[in-house]
C-alpha cells in the first residue's frame, strides 16, 4: 500500500528522535507497537466474522468439491474410453473366429486337398487308415472287443509285500 523504503524509514526515524526525544522514544516506538496488533487483531475478527456470514467456507469446500467432482468425471470418461476400445477389440476378434469362418476355411482346405488327390484311387475307401489298425480298433457293434474285456485277458500282476 505504502511504498516506504530504507531511507524512508531513517528519515522517519530521526525526525521522530528530535521530536520527540530519546528519554520518551523507546515508549512511544513500544505503544505504537501496542495499537498496531491492536488493529490487526481487529481487521482479521471482521474478516471472520464476514467469512462466517457470507459461509465462504461452505462456498470453499463446494467449489472444492466440484473440481474433484470434475476430475472424477474426466476419469470416468477414459476410463469408458479405454472400455469401448477393448470391448470393439473383442467383438472383432469374435468376429474373425466365428464357427462359420473357421468352418468355411476348413471347407477351403479340404476342397484343395481333394483337388491335390489322385483321380485313380478307389472311390469306396474313404480313409487312408491301414486295414490291419482297423482289427485291433473296438467296435461298438463287436461285443467281443470291449476295453474291458481286453483288461482282463491281460494276467493281473501281484504287488510284492
Amino acid at each position: 500500500m505504502f511504498d516506504i523504503g530504507f531511507p524512508e524509514l531513517l528519515l522517519i526515524s530521526v525526525v521522530a528522535l528530535v521530536v520527540i526525544g530519546p528519554d520518551r522514544l523507546p515508549e512511544t516506538i513500544r505503544s505504537i507497537m501496542l495499537w498496531l496488533g491492536r488493529i490487526k487483531r481487529s481487521f482479521a475478527n471482521i474478516k471472520t466474522e464476514i467469512e462466517q456470514e457470507i459461509g465462504a467456507d461452505e462456498i470453499r469446500a463446494q467449489l472444492h468439491n466440484e473440481s474433484v467432482l470434475k476430475d472424477l468425471g474426466e476419469t470416468k470418461e477414459q476410463i469408458q474410453s479405454a472400455l469401448n476400445s477393448a470391448e470393439n477389440s473383442i467383438s472383432d476378434v469374435k468376429h474373425a473366429i466365428k464357427p462359420q469362418n473357421i468352418a468355411g476355411s476348413m471347407l477351403d482346405t479340404s476342397s484343395q486337398e481333394a483337388i491335390q488327390k489322385p483321380t485313380g484311387t478307389d472311390p469306396t475307401t474313404t480313409t487312408d487308415t491301414p486295414e490291419h489298425d482297423l482289427k485291433d480298433t473296438p467296435t461298438e457293434s463287436d461285443p467281443s472287443n470291449t476295453i474291458s474285456e481286453q483288461n482282463s485277458d491281460k494276467p493281473k500282476q501281484s504287488e510284492p509285500s
